[in-house]
């Protein structure tokens, strides 16, 4: 299975407030270290999220500003969508308990061609044996990865959680998609998720079964209205046409139009990781 997996390295670059006491915390197919100050998290009841951004080495990778644009509003909307869950997630120009900003500080594009083939591959045995479900892992060649750091800052600039998050496609579990940006986006999505349920559960996210979704988080993950209104400056989840449009190994942005009027990419968004926020205490 390690054959058939991208790796992805727990970068660090400079944007957090503190490394200190990050532990580490793997799932099964992510690798994490994270620190939580538990009851202040607990305590919070608001949130606002900033703008992902690219460091700098990220960016000089080779995408697109357009797929760049719907990584960073996937990953957001991910996490808006999660922290929707505990928090009421406020406008940017309002303050809040806490203030969420993630860096993706690695970035690996898919190979197109490949995963293409990966596709085609995946759609003979169906043609040959009719009825028969025959699973055809994907070709461990040109896969995607991601790694991303991310913290939670209290009123006064406090870090009070904080995860470096690196997971890579796989040959197993990942879709392909036709696209350079296919894998960026889907590990985007899975971490904005991850980093969500941790400010919600104040707990690592890995290691244990999580709770299922609510109801109303499932209705907007299939495209339908968030709880929170704020969660629209993302856009919309792309709900079945995306989830046909990745069996299909279509590019993202076939199906996933990102930030009505790209409101995210034409926020004051940055493609390179701000220095840490000062201690004001």
């Amino acid at each position: 299975m390690a054959a058939g997996c991208a790796t992805a390295p727990l970068e660090r670059s400079g944007s957090l407030a503190s490394y200190d006491n990050l532990t580490p915390s793997d799932g099964v197919l992510t690798k994490s270290q994270v620190r939580i100050d538990k009851a202040d998290v607990l305590a919070a009841k608001t949130a606002r999220i900033e703008p992902t951004a690219f460091a700098v080495t990220a960016a000089s990778q080779p995408f697109s500003e357009r797929q760049r644009s719907l990584i960073k509003n996937a990953m957001n909307r991910a996490m808006c969508l999660a922290l929707s869950e505990r928090f009421r997630i406020v406008a940017p120009t309002e303050t809040a308990d806490l203030n969420v900003r993630a860096v993706i500080t690695h970035i690996a594009p898919t190979d197109a061609t490949a995963a293409g083939v990966s596709k085609v591959a995946s759609v003979v045995p169906s043609i040959v044996a009719p009825g028969v479900p025959i699973p055809v892992p994907r070709l461990p060649i040109g896969l995607g990865s991601l790694s991303v750091e991310a913290e939670a800052r209290d009123r006064s600039g406090n870090q009070k959680a904080a995860m470096i998050w690196a997971r890579g496609a796989n040959s197993f579990t990942s879709a392909p998609r036709a696209s350079s940006d296919g894998d960026a986006y889907d590990l985007a999505g899975a971490f904005g998720d991850d980093f969500g349920k941790m400010l919600v559960t104040a707990e690592s996210p890995f290691g244990k079964v999580s709770a299922p979704p609510s109801i109303g988080r499932l209705q907007a993950s299939l495209g339908g209205a968030p709880k929170e209104a704020i969660c629209e400056t993302f856009g919309r989840a792309p709900g079945l046409i995306g989830l046909a449009g990745e069996r299909i190994g279509l590019p993202p942005d076939w199906t996933d139009k990102g930030a009505p009027g790209n409101a995210v990419s034409e926020a004051a968004v940055t493609d390179q990781a701000a220095p840490p926020p000062t201690d004001e205490r």
